[in-house]
């Protein structure tokens, strides 16, 4: 093997031990399980209650004929439905995540009192800058 490809290789064995590959590995996955449960409540809830004002059981069946092709574009307004819940949900989680990590800013520490001798040395500073 030359030199490229054990450094390619070495580069790749690299960024997969990384946590951050892992971590992502992993929310990949439950991503990938969310997604069937969004599906359900799109498909079992939030459609055929939107089904009710359309006058259809399903967004599915909505469909138009233009000559021999068949337009579903009921799925297409599905698949939206779908997106915009999983964004949002994905938004409500990092948002949540977000507010964990974030550290409350402490107030800054109030500025130590002035000794006896700093305030006389202030005192002189001053009345030197009087004279000139």
């Amino acid at each position: 093997m030359d030199k490229k490809a054990s450094g390619f290789l070495s580069e790749f064995k690299t960024f997969i031990a990384r946590g951050n590959v892992m971590d992502m590995a992993v929310g990949v996955i439950i991503g990938g399980a969310f997604s069937s449960i969004t599906t359900s409540l799109i498909n079992d809830i939030v459609m055929p209650v939107l089904g009710i004002f359309t006058d259809s059981i399903s967004f599915a069946e909505l469909s138009v004929k233009v000559g021999p092709a068949v337009i579903t574009y009921g799925n297409f307004i599905q698949a939206i439905l779908n997106f915009l819940i999983m964004a949002f949900v994905v938004f409500c989680l990092v948002k949540t995540i977000n507010s964990f990590h974030r550290k409350k800013e402490a107030p800054p520490p109030p500025a130590p009192k002035a000794s006896a001798e700093e305030k006389l040395l202030t005192e002189i500073r001053d009345l030197l800058r009087e004279r000139k």
